[in-house]
């Protein structure tokens, strides 16, 4: 689980995080972090590849975006430059079709503007 993530968003009980059956997520101690955060578990169906398409889509553009073209020295590197990709361009910059041409942020934020003027 991505501590930062759920620091800085503080998800409302009842997220539901979906993951794939890799057996770190199926651990006890994992299952009690969830519920600690009021998470709902969702796990990937035995076999069926299209439910986590939408991360592996992810990675996808991540890699041909961003540190395919980067050699980096440390890991330090790595790690603030794929947060900066991330948090400052794919996040609050890059636009996308299935969103309406907007970023994630400027969706997210008219989600929740619709949402309180209703």
């Amino acid at each position: 689980m991505n501590m930062r993530a759920v620091a800085a968003k503080r998800p409302a009980a009842g997220l539901i995080h979906h993951f794939d059956r890799v057996s770190q997520y199926c651990a006890q101690e994992y299952g009690l972090l969830l519920g600690r955060f009021g998470m709902k578990a969702s796990m990937s169906r035995e076999g069926n590849c299209y439910d986590n398409a939408p991360m592996e889509s992810f990675w996808g553009v991540l890699k041909n975006e961003q540190s395919h073209h980067c050699r980096y020295a440390t890991r330090r590197e790595v790690v603030q430059d794929i947060t900066e990709y991330i948090e400052i361009f794919y996040n609050r910059q890059r636009k996308q079709s299935r969103l309406g041409f907007l970023s994630s942020a400027a969706f997210e934020r008219c989600f929740y503007e619709k949402l309180l003027a209703a």
